[in-house]
């Protein structure tokens, strides 16, 4: 198979210069899909990060030997998925990338922070509160027992993704909110030996209030995915309830589904 590689520099000025392509000429994919692919990836892994310039299509026309036309479709298909967008007086920019969170049993710091997205949480509440009746049925408690809730927003570049609401046991362990804002909740879970085993979890979709649009750097009425997990750890325990919201416009839950036998 033929392929080119692009290991030409681009122009001092782009964010491109760092990112090398690899295109299949014998492929049937065509070379545009190929290069907006790359490019994607490029923004998902940080290697492009928000505010980066691409600098100018002809430069990477010719350091990766396309035709013009075939680099600007790439392009303007990052542009079309909200990926990228082009500034009358400052060039193709990139604007952020589209968390895709895989369908398991894991902390959104966590896979936020292998991803590359710089996740920063913000604890908005912190406190021990009488259980209402959904908290306490998805905990197992009496209605009325007392649990800690916590209440987070979650962001990535700088940009707000989602607004995380867990409830937990109140003698489970101490919630300091200092390393609340720093680490995730599953890891201080995990380092005090609580092993999570399983989940149940429920995803649905909604607008956003004013509210909730004002916090999430949203439109009111945006679309918003909603989550509802209770946590297991390995004694079949529950650990822990969430209501959680994302933004639908940069975040998505990726999961592979299998034909059953």
């Amino acid at each position: 198979m033929a392929k080119t590689r692009g290991s030409a520099r681009a122009g001092s000025g782009s964010a491109l210069a760092s990112v090398d392509f690899a295109l299949d000429r014998g492929s049937p994919v065509p070379l545009y899909y190929q290069l907006a692919q790359q490019l994607e990836a490029a923004i998902e892994h940080g290697a492009l990060a928000p505010g980066n310039l691409l600098g100018n299509e002809v430069d990477l026309s010719v350091r990766l030997g396309l035709s013009r036309p075939t680099v600007r479709q790439a392009i303007q298909s990052l542009v079309d998925k909200g990926l990228l967008v082009r500034r009358r007086g400052v060039g193709t920019q990139v604007v952020h990338s589209q968390v895709k969170r895989p369908l398991e049993l894991s902390s959104l710091y966590d896979d936020l922070e292998a991803a590359g997205q710089g996740p920063t949480t913000q604890v908005v509440r912190n406190e021990r509160v009488p259980a209402a009746a959904d908290v306490a049925a998805a905990l197992g408690l009496a209605e009325g027992a007392e649990v800690t809730v916590l209440e987070r927003l979650r962001c990535t570049h700088g940009q707000p993704v989602a607004i995380l609401c867990n409830y937990l046991p109140a003698r489970l362990l101490d919630l300091d909110t200092a390393r609340l804002e720093s680490s995730g909740l599953y890891r201080m879970m995990r380092a005090v030996g609580i092993t999570l085993h399983s989940a149940r979890q429920t995803i649905g979709a909604r607008c956003a209030t004013a509210e909730e649009a004002g916090r999430l750097d949203e439109k009111e009425g945006a679309a918003l995915l909603t989550m509802q997990r209770t946590a297991y750890d390995d004694t079949g325990r529950p650990v822990e309830y969430g209501t959680h919201i994302y933004r639908a416009s940069r975040y998505a839950f990726d999961f592979r589904l299998l034909v059953r036998p």
